[in-house]
């Protein structure tokens, strides 16, 4: 099974994959599971957060795929618009434009003293600083986010499963072989599907 997408959502009927993309693309394989009847549940998952959906099914696939079509203000579209250009586009002559703010800070003396003597002076080391502190918090937020997610989809699709328990506290441990050993067994479009949510749940 491929990485899940970001954004995205997956259905299941059951423990079976049905349908993996878009929310109209899905919501139309849901539509068309819920036509065919039986007795396996249906779930749909948002794939950045784990969170099940309620899809509204009523009416043929053409009124459900026009329901949930992207609209032309959706978030996701918006983000890709507003990301910013790219490194090589050509510049104007002078010093670069780096869309610096200058704002006071208060330090102590003894710190000004070590800023001084960074290579850069204080703002290239200050902004460096700052620049390790996001990442260092943007993969611990990643980890917490990429873990519950996981949990929330084992809960919905293997809560009573053999070695729900013991997957659960490997996940949760950060222990990535346990977490391997202990869904295992289970159907493979499950298995799958919580791999690649906890794909960021563990440390390098």
């Amino acid at each position: 099974m491929s990485a899940v997408p970001t954004p995205g959502y997956t259905a299941f009927v059951g423990q079976r994959l049905l349908a993996r993309g878009g929310l109209a693309e899905v919501a139309v394989a849901a539509h068309a599971a819920a036509e065919r009847g039986g007795n396996a549940q249906l779930l749909v998952f948002d794939d950045r957060n784990g969170q099940q959906i309620d899809l509204h099914l009523g009416g043929d696939a053409a009124a459900v795929a026009e329901r949930y079509r992207p609209a032309p203000g959706d978030p996701a579209r918006e983000d890709a618009e507003a990301q910013p250009p790219a490194e090589d586009a050509p510049r104007g002559r002078g010093r670069p434009r780096l869309g610096v703010t200058a704002r006071e800070v208060t330090l102590l003396p003894r710190h000004w003293d070590w800023l001084a003597a960074q290579p850069g002076g204080a703002s290239v080391t200050l902004r460096k600083l700052i620049e390790q502190a996001r990442k260092h918090g943007d993969a611990g937020q990643r980890q917490r986010l990429s873990r519950e997610a996981a949990y929330r989809c084992l809960n919905a699709l293997a809560g009573d499963a053999p070695g729900a328990e013991d997957a659960t506290r490997a996940l949760f441990a950060g222990d990535r072989d346990g977490f391997a050993r202990r869904i295992g067994a289970w159907p493979a479009d499950v298995r799958d599907y919580l791999h690649a949510l906890a794909g960021d749940a563990f440390e390098a």
